[in-house]
């Protein structure tokens, strides 16, 4: 083996240990970092919360499932906190029921009801709560989901950025679904359902901070058309979804490659970005990897279905983009490695810091 191989195989050796060790929440006080979804919030939910409520491993899940009378049912719980309110392309309120059947839809859930509750903070209009309504009713109709019951508070004004909105979306687990973040397997092919990196970068110019414009808008819209025909095409043979929310497309396959004990390759190239979102993460020296997306899914097919899951996900209207974009390996375990354009491989670790904060 040449020199600089063993060079590079001792150096993800030395990584794969350290990522390895289970991690721990030791910080003393809660940080931004904590709700950008990437190590810091995997330590707070790993070493904190899922050992607490008794979750383990179910924590890396979308939903949770249960039975009940029968049924197969998902159940998820999301808040959204996004700044400003209204952005292009979409809204915290759209955003807030697009996010909670997204997340019950990767599971393999087709969504059935949601319920509600809204912060409101003191002095938000009447015309900004009525449009806010009016696109959480428009978002519910669009994804034949009821909403069933809710709640609302007030606080003081500047205890709050206009509205903050908290749901919990009810599924009933599709028969053909059969994902789980462990089930990921050597030689599986990863899917990209198009250009990430939208959201994030439309709400951070929504903000006025740079003076910087770019006709950049939120990729915000519901995923189980997609799963849907993903499920239809390959069935059994789709291992996993995920939605690469916060922390970025880096940050999800990071945690599927700890929890499936995989090497994940990713060629650089393959990842669709479009060019204003490039141009912008440049200029704000912003990794797209990392950036929060709202309609964007990865999923790890079998290596005989892929070619018929990447042409059924590319048939569903807004998903013509879809791509391959890499496979699974076996070594390094529970790492991410990219392919870059220039044909050298780098490490992608998950997100650390906060470079976008208040973004869903």
């Amino acid at each position: 083996m040449p020199a600089e191989a063993r060079t590079e195989q001792h150096v993800l050796g030395l990584i794969e240990r350290v990522k390895g060790k289970p991690l721990r929440f030791r910080d003393e006080r809660i940080t931004m970092a904590h709700g950008a979804g990437g190590k810091a919030t995997l330590a707070l939910v790993e070493g904190l919360l899922a050992p607490a409520f008794g979750l383990e491993a179910r924590a890396l899940d979308d939903a949770a499932r249960l039975e009940l009378g029968g049924a197969q049912l998902a159940l998820t719980t999301d808040s959204f906190v996004v700044k400003p309110i209204r952005f292009p392309g979409g809204s915290i309120g759209e955003l807030a029921v697009n996010g909670t059947v997204n997340d019950l839809a990767v599971s393999g859930a087709r969504p059935l009801a949601l319920t509600l509750s809204l912060v409101l903070e003191e002095g938000l209009t009447a015309a900004e709560l009525t449009a806010e309504v009016e696109a959480i009713a428009l978002a519910a109709a669009a994804a034949g989901v009821e909403i069933l019951a809710g709640d609302t508070k007030v606080v003081e004004r500047g205890h709050c950025d206009d509205m903050y909105v908290t749901t919990t979306g009810l599924g009933v687990v599709d028969d053909r679904a059969e994902l789980a973040p462990t089930s990921l397997r050597p030689g599986d092919r990863i899917l990209l359902s198009g250009p990430i990196a939208a959201h994030g970068m439309a709400i951070m110019l929504a903000r006025g901070e740079f003076e910087l414009e770019a006709s950049i808008e939120s990729d915000t819209r519901q995923l189980w058309p997609a799963v849907d025909a993903l499920l239809d095409a390959v069935g059994s043979e789709l291992r996993c979804i995920r939605d690469a929310t916060r922390g970025g497309l880096a940050s999800v396959l990071n945690e599927l490659a700890r929890a499936s004990g995989v090497a994940i390759v990713v060629h650089e190239a393959s990842i669709p970005i479009a060019p204003a979102v490039v141009g912008a993460c440049e200029i704000l020296g912003i990794d797209p990897m990392y950036v929060a997306n709202e309609g964007a899914l990865v999923a790890f097919v079998s290596p005989a279905a892929a070619e018929a899951a990447l042409a059924a996900l590319r048939a569903v209207p807004g998903f013509e983009a879809a791509d391959a974009i890499g496979e699974v390996k076996t070594d390094p375990e529970g790492l991410v490695l990219v392919e870059t354009a220039f044909g050298g491989r780098r490490v992608m670790d998950m997100l650390v810091g906060d470079p976008l904060p208040r973004i869903c």
